[in-house]
């Protein structure tokens, strides 16, 4: 131990007045062996609950990680798995916490995936593009 205090200083604070993102999520990129995504969402929710501020985080899935928002059997299915969907908990919690969590109509279409498919409580937005363009957001590409 060199005697300096190794705790972690932050530099550049930050306190925002509102939260406004949206994630777009394309393809999946992992933090061990979560999802990025559900840990930033998470971090940007406890932001807001820090700040006290309403959180306006959405969260939406399209093209290849559409797949992160089907339920248990469909999950299985599409995935060739009997696992079922190892992000469903995470995902649950996140919209108990106030995430809206969509999934791209396109992708949906595309899939052959219904409402009936989804996690309980997860949105079809008409399609990712739109979607992500919608003013007062700011855009988070995870990749």
């Amino acid at each position: 131990m060199s005697g300096q205090d190794d705790s972690l200083h932050i530099d550049v604070p930050v306190e925002l007045d509102e939260v406004n993102v949206v994630f777009s999520v394309a393809s999946l990129s992992f933090e061990g062996d979560m999802p990025a995504v559900l840990l930033h969402a998470g971090l940007a929710l406890a932001d807001a609950a820090e700040w006290q501020v309403q959180p306006h985080v959405v969260i939406v899935f399209h093209t290849n990680a559409g797949h992160a928002t089907l339920d248990d059997p469909t999950y299985n299915a599409n995935r060739h798995v009997a696992t079922g969907n190892p992000y469903k908990a995470v995902i649950v919690e996140l919209a108990r916490k106030g995430a809206q969590v969509e999934l791209c109509g396109a992708t949906a279409n595309a899939m052959g995936w219904g409402n009936a498919d989804l996690i309980p409580g997860i949105k079809i937005n008409r399609n990712a593009m739109a979607r992500l363009v919608q003013r007062g957001y700011v855009k988070i590409s995870e990749s």
